[in-house]
């Protein structure tokens, strides 16, 4: 509970720190908000032209979206700081954090908060917000309760993908782009249906990293259609036990690559 304590201070000092410019905040914001909304446009536009992708229509899309773009910008602003975790290995400042007597984890997490992340989950939550407005979603009490768990379970995930890959650093030097492959590369594959990828890349979202579960199976389950590809019906309320079993692989994969650092030799 003590090291809880001086994280929440941390947090605090972060937070404050970034609103003590609020004009500077909210347009770092907004560039955060403009680059998720490129994404929408892509969308939008292929709706221009076609009826459906992948056997969904342009608000059964959106709705995919929404929940990926809430979950990725609060993954973001969670675990983000770990994309700067090979700068910390390759100077030596890793070995700076080991010798506190606090988590290595948190402390990264805490080390450098950007509220700014904000405005990607944003976007994601005004496109949920038009489409469960639009009715595409029969308003009941378990379809409410999924709208509110899916990007909180979908941001867990997520952030369980970024910590594993994000381990890879501790094996190899310049390991941020093989990390970037799954933790930026899932903010597209989470955004679309799954149907509109080949067999080999569904299987990988579906079962090796477990993408599909951030928005796709909880979209099915709200809208309450059958999935094209006939998938296992309870694959579509999985989603809380696939996050679960994501944090615990997370945490075995972070364990195993602190106990393989050796330090810089600073």
């Amino acid at each position: 509970m003590a090291d809880l304590g001086v994280h929440l201070r941390i947090l605090g000092s972060r937070v404050r720190s970034q609103l003590a410019y609020p004009v500077s905040f909210g347009l770092d914001a907004l560039g955060q908000a403009i680059a998720q909304a490129n994404e929408l446009a892509v969308i939008l536009i292929v709706f221009a032209q076609v009826e459906s992708l992948g056997g969904f229509n342009r608000d059964e899309v959106l709705l995919i979206y929404g929940f990926a773009g809430i979950s990725f910008g609060l993954a973001d602003l969670a675990v983000g700081q770990l994309d700067d975790l090979p700068r910390w290995i390759r100077t030596g400042e890793l070995d700076v954090l080991l010798a506190r007597p606090l988590g290595l984890l948190p402390q990264l997490m805490t080390s450098d908060l950007q509220l700014r992340r904000l405005g990607r989950a944003a976007v994601g939550a005004i496109v949920l917000a038009v489409v469960l407005a639009h009715g595409e979603v029969e308003p009941t009490p378990q379809n409410a309760l999924l709208v509110l768990c899916t990007p909180l379970v979908g941001a867990t995930i997520t952030s369980a993908i970024w910590v594993a890959t994000c381990s890879v650093s501790f094996w190899v030097v310049e390991g941020r782009e093989v990390a970037n492959a799954f933790t930026y590369g899932s903010q597209l594959t989470t955004a679309y249906p799954i149907t509109v990828f080949g067999p080999w890349l569904r299987r990988l979202l579906c079962y090796a990293v477990p993408s599909a579960f951030v928005a796709y199976f909880p979209a099915l389950a709200l809208l309450d259609r059958p999935d094209p590809l006939g998938l296992p019906h309870a694959l579509r309320y999985a989603a809380p036990l696939v996050a679960v079993v994501a944090v615990l692989v997370a945490a075995l994969v972070w364990r195993a690559a602190i106990r393989h650092y050796q330090g810089a030799g600073s």
